[in-house]
This record gives structure tokens, C-alpha cells and sequence, in this order.
């Protein structure tokens, strides 16, 4: 098991460095500088003043070297400072960001995978019942529905037209000067939209991949065979089947740990919540080269570890995968 955790570490540092590379060619290879978005409403500027900013950030030097520096200063777990008029450093914006994408992602994962996993369950138990149908129904709707029309069309029906939940931000205006349960119930209403748009779409497809997995796993014969010994069909379902089809969902919920930092730029932005997904938004439409950058970063590191975390949940469950008899790893 050691060998193989080692294995996966130092395939990861190669990986990293190229995810890094290419994303940092790609941005800098779009159309647009931050010089030139900055300066685009005052005319007056002339090109010494242009080149005087470029010159502050680095811009006027070969892509190479810049990408060195980058990578000098990420090495120093410094994400530079940000490009916007502010000036302010990358780890300063993205931490005041993250416990917000955090805490609307955790919930939604929770809701996502504690009802995902027991429809799945009950749609193969019932397969091909009405049950069964209704739920192949929904699921479908959850993939043609796309999210930004579903928040509008929540914030339409529950926000204007009955009035009952808040349609933006995270708090009401004056409620600083609420008490502690009070404020804690407005925020509560305020999420209640954002979370549900967020977990509908994933909802759907996880349901689905749960009653395929499940129904894979209960036409193997070592089911049949418990069946035939007469095993209760409670226990050959959640103590032989379930275990072997969650496997499959390991995969999923390692790569789901960039999305609860990376955060959903459509939602955060339709429901004005200052996230991360809202951050990442602001700095490519300002052309924030390091803030960018800082969140892309973020985001390769949490799938590396979300395939590193996936490929440790298989090693554990299935003997053959650490020990190289069998194919594995989910990279």
C-alpha cells in the first residue's frame, strides 16, 4: 500500500506542473491584456503611460519568464497580487471567498449524495415499475434543464411572484442589526435557492450512475448465489451489493472536491453570492491574470487530491488494485 501511495504521489508533481503550464499559455494566448482593459474607457492615456503598466506587471517580459516567476513564487505559496485597481493579493481575495463556496457546496454535495444514492437504490430494486419510470422521468428533466433557466425560474416563481424567499446575496439589508437566531434564519432562507439549483442538475445524473452501478452488481452471481441460500433480500441487497456498486460513486465524490472550493460561476453569479465562482468570473472578464491563475491553480490541486482520494477508496476496497494484479487509479 506504501509503495503504491508513493507511486501516485510522484505522478502527481509532473501532472501539476504541465495542468499549470498549459492553463498559464492559454490565458496569457487570449485575446485582450489587463493594461488594455484598465485603460479602455480613458482615451487619454498615451503609450508611455501603457507600456509604464505593463512594465509593473511583468507584462513586457517573454511568456518563459514570466511563467518562471509565476512558478518561483508558487513554489513560495505566493499567488502574486491582483491586477485589479486594488492591488490586493490573491490569497487575501481568495480566502475571504472561500468559506462562502464552501459552506453552499458542502451542503449541496450532502444533499446530492444523501438522496442521490437511495433513489438509485430503490429505481434498480424496482426496476422497470412505475417507480422506476417517474424516476427515469425526473432524471432526464434534471439533464435538459439547464441551470441557469431553472434559478431564474425559481427566482421568478418563489422570489417575485409569491414572495416567499430572498432572490440575491446572502443576508437582507439591516440585518446587522439582527439578533443571533434571526440572523442565522434570514441567511438560511437566502440559501435556499442558491443550494437547491446547485444540487438539482448533479441530482439527476448521480441518481442515474447509482441505479446502473446497482443494477450491474445485482446481475453478478455471487447475488444469485446468495438469493438461492435463502439470505433475506434486505441483506443481499445493502450488505453484498450495496458495497460493491458504491464503488463506482467513489470516483465521483473524489472528483467532487474541486467543485466545493472552485464554487459554480452561473449560480453565484445569477443569485449575486460573493463566492469563488463569482471571483473567478470578475477576474477573467478583467483579464486578472494571477487571480485567475490562483483560482485555476486551487482547482487542478483539489482534482489531483480528489483522484488521489478516489484512488486510495479503491485501493482499500479492492486488494488487487494496490497490490498491481489488477488495473487501477483513476488518472
Amino acid at each position: 500500500m506504501i509503495r503504491y501511495l508513493v507511486r501516485r504521489l510522484l505522478l502527481l508533481i509532473p501532472l501539476f506542473i504541465g495542468i499549470t503550464l498549459i492553463t498559464f499559455a492559454v490565458i496569457h494566448l487570449a485575446p485582450g491584456e489587463p493594461v488594455e482593459m484598465q485603460i479602455a474607457m480613458n482615451p487619454k492615456v498615451g503609450a508611455e503611460a501603457r507600456e509604464r503598466l505593463r512594465k509593473f506587471y511583468g507584462l513586457d517580459k517573454p511568456l518563459p519568464v514570466q511563467y518562471g516567476e509565476w512558478l518561483g513564487r508558487l513554489a513560495r505559496f505566493d499567488f502574486g497580487r491582483s491586477f485589479s485597481p486594488d492591488n490586493r493579493p490573491v490569497t487575501a481575495k481568495i480566502r475571504e471567498r472561500i468559506p462562502i463556496t464552501l459552506s453552499l457546496n458542502v451542503i449541496a454535495l450532502i444533499i446530492e449524495f444523501g438522496l442521490a444514492i437511495p433513489v438509485g437504490i430503490l429505481a434498480a430494486v424496482r426496476r422497470d415499475t412505475w417507480l422506476d419510470k417517474g424516476i427515469t422521468v425526473f432524471v432526464f428533466i434534471g439533464f435538459a434543464v439547464p441551470t441557469f433557466w431553472l434559478a431564474l425560474l425559481l427566482m421568478y416563481l418563489f422570489g417575485i411572484k409569491l414572495g416567499w424567499l430572498p432572490v440575491s446575496g446572502l443576508h437582507s439589508l439591516g440585518s446587522e442589526g439582527y439578533g443571533s437566531l434571526r440572523w442565522f434564519g434570514d441567511m438560511i432562507r437566502h440559501l435556499i435557492l442558491p443550494i437547491s439549483v446547485a444540487a438539482f442538475g448533479s441530482l439527476a445524473g448521480l441518481s442515474r450512475y447509482m441505479r446502473s452501478t446497482m443494477l450491474d452488481v445485482l446481475g453478478q452471481d455471487y447475488i444469485t448465489t446468495a438469493r438461492a441460500k435463502g439470505l433475506p433480500e434486505r441483506t443481499v441487497i445493502f450488505r453484498h451489493a450495496l458495497r460493491n456498486a458504491l464503488l463506482p460513486v467513489v470516483t465521483l465524490l473524489g472528483l467532487s472536491v474541486p467543485g466545493l472550493i472552485g464554487g459554480s460561476v452561473i449560480f453565484e453569479t445569477i443569485f449575486a453570492i460573493p463566492g469563488m465562482g463569482q471571483l473567478f468570473y470578475g477576474g477573467v472578464m478583467s483579464r486578472d491574470y494571477p487571480l485567475v491563475m490562483g483560482i485555476l491553480v486551487i482547482g487542478a490541486g483539489l482534482t489531483l487530491v480528489g483522484n488521489l482520494l478516489a484512488d486510495i477508496g479503491y485501493a482499500l476496497a479492492d486488494p488487487r488494485i494496490r497490490t498491481g494484479t489488477s488495473g487501477g487509479g483513476s488518472l
